[in-house]
């Protein structure tokens, strides 16, 4: 019946759209269709790179230096890699942050010279994969014209992919078509989410970094893609909008990445879940699940408040907000702000509306989940006893399975763990001697206490066992206690003093601890949301 009532609707309906055509004059119905209808240019013009300099477009080589977690004190492997940038301004290279992660040293190439150009960099954001390269001696482009910037590129257009990939040292160019526009994870920090373009063109390794044209205008920069046993014909680039607040981010001379609200929210579709909320079942409106203490909504929004706009837009029951037309998710609004900026959101609490104003900041806690470049390995190494604190990288290396560790990793931000621990440590590894003998089955477990103290950060554990502190009665003895673990580690004192050195010599260690402070201590909120923790 149902299928029956709507077919009979659209007969009507399209016999009165027949007879409102046939009453209107033909030049005024020609007239509305091309209001309506935004037909693009043809795909030859939208290809068309006739007045884009390829001078521009350069191909960079790195020399990298891997880190060893498992070894910290060494230096890892050695090895190379080529990406591709181009000019944005004078003396300015664009290209990716994964391009020139952990160098050594960077070269620029022209396309059609053989010499390479020494680089450096500049600026580097790991969470939206960018960086800016200036040549030491920028005389060889002096004469070379920048590129310039387009907008986004609408769906199913033409854009063109240039860049040196593998399979030879010459430039390639490749096209494809704008498929999807999207909110999506950047695989580069392994965390963060921000908006990309899919494209069907050929972008595989060595293209990362290469600008994707359109109407002779930089539209993206081609940065990740599937293996072809995941997906065929789907890469991404990274838009203008994340290109441009970069560049703005970095006009100070300093990056301050980006900022967030540290909010997670579920969608509101089911109409009884909306009815208990005292929510219309209008389509708007999504629930506060999480608003983390440390975050920049910590003191704002708490769970069960339902957002009903940000900053003048509504929020649809999805999560998505409409802008110029486009539907694309709550969080872009908050992208494209600064650190410092403020957000305002309509809320309903407890079936009252609100109006809150936020403070953006960035949130540091979830960090511990992301990839780490262009740094040492921390670690305190003391009579054969390996310390280092927990993240991704430690993760992998060790393969760690213990499940008190795995879940302070996985629920690190969201149970707000660094209340208590801003730096989880792990004791990763001992190295076999006599003062530390059967000891290697507590490895890959949280430490908890080192001689009577706390430990929060890699820095406690180091003070402990280089200091005088003890436990009541065990002053003769290093007792080291560990998260879920009923049994100490206990080594006397005076043979560890002795073996440490002895320890170091016979794995060639050449230094014994390499500690920087945490990143997280930095943070106001993280200070703020400790002293209202301790007050309870």
């Amino acid at each position: 019946m149902t299928a029956t009532s709507s077919s009979i609707f659209s007969i009507s309906a399209f016999s009165a759209a027949c007879a409102l055509l046939l009453s209107t004059p033909l030049n005024a119905q020609v007239k509305k269709t091309k209001q309506k209808v935004e037909v693009p240019p043809p795909p030859a013009v939208q290809a068309d790179v006739s007045k884009v300099e390829f001078d521009a477009i350069v191909r960079i080589e790195v020399e990298v230096e891997n880190r060893n977690y498992r070894v910290p004190w060494n230096i890892g492997g050695l090895g190379s890699g080529v990406g591709t940038g181009f000019m944005i301004g004078k003396n300015r290279f664009l290209t990716n942050a994964h391009v020139v992660s952990n160098r050594r040293l960077i070269y620029i190439k022209k396309m059609d010279r053989p010499e390479p150009y020494k680089a450096r960099v500049l600026h580097v954001a790991h969470d939206c994969d960018l960086a800016l390269l200036e040549l030491e001696d920028p005389t060889p482009f002096k004469d070379v014209t920048p590129l310039k910037f387009g907008t986004i590129p609408k769906l199913n257009t033409t854009v063109i992919a240039v860049g040196y990939p593998i399979g030879g040292e010459r430039i390639s160019v490749t096209r494809g078509v704008v498929s999807r526009i999207d909110f999506r994870p950047y695989t580069h920090s392994g965390v963060d989410f921000h908006l990309t373009v899919q494209v069907d063109a050929a972008i595989n390794p060595g293209n990362s970094g290469g600008p994707v044209l359109q109407d002779n205008k930089v539209v993206g920069v081609a940065f990740q893609g599937y293996s072809g046993s995941q997906a065929q014909n789907t890469a991404y680039m990274i838009p203008n909008p994340v290109i441009s607040r970069f560049l703005k981010d970095i006009e100070d001379g300093q990056y301050d990445y980006y900022v967030d609200m540290a909010t997670q929210t579920i969608n509101l579709l089911n109409p009884a879940q909306r009815l208990a909320l005292g929510l219309k079942n209008d389509g708007k409106g999504v629930m506060v699940t999480i608003a983390d203490k440390a975050g920049s909504a910590g003191d704002s929004l708490k769970t069960g408040d339902v957002l009903l706009s940000i900053d003048g837009f509504d929020i649809a029951s999805d999560g998505f907000v409409t802008i110029e037309g486009e539907r694309i998710n709550l969080n872009e609004i908050v992208e494209r702000k600064f650190v410092g900026d403020t957000v305002t959101l309509k809320i309903l609490r407890d079936h009252k509306k609100e109006e809150v104003k936020i403070g953006l900041q960035r949130f540091i806690p979830y960090l511990i989940q992301a990839n780490h470049y262009d740094k040492k390995p921390n670690f305190v190494l003391f009579a054969g006893l390996q310390f280092q604190p927990l993240d991704r990288e430690l993760m992998g290396s060790f393969g760690i399975s213990n499940l008190k560790a795995r879940y302070t990793y996985s629920y690190f931000s969201r149970d707000e763990l660094y209340l208590e621990r801003p730096e989880p440590v792990v004791l990763t590894a001992v190295l076999p001697d006599s003062v530390n003998t059967h000891l290697q089955a507590f490895t890959k477990q949280i430490v908890d206490e080192i001689n009577g103290k706390k430990i929060r950060t890699l820095q406690d554990v180091y003070d402990a066992l280089n200091s005088d502190a003890h436990e009541d009665g065990q002053k003769e003895y290093h007792v080291i206690r560990l998260l879920g673990e009923g049994r100490p580690l206990v080594m006397e004192r005076s043979k560890a003093k002795a073996a440490h050195q002895r320890i170091m010599t016979k794995y060639n260690v050449g230094y014994d601890h390499f500690i920087e402070k945490p990143l997280i201590l930095e943070s106001k909120a993280l200070a703020k949301a400790r002293q209202q923790a301790d007050k309870k």
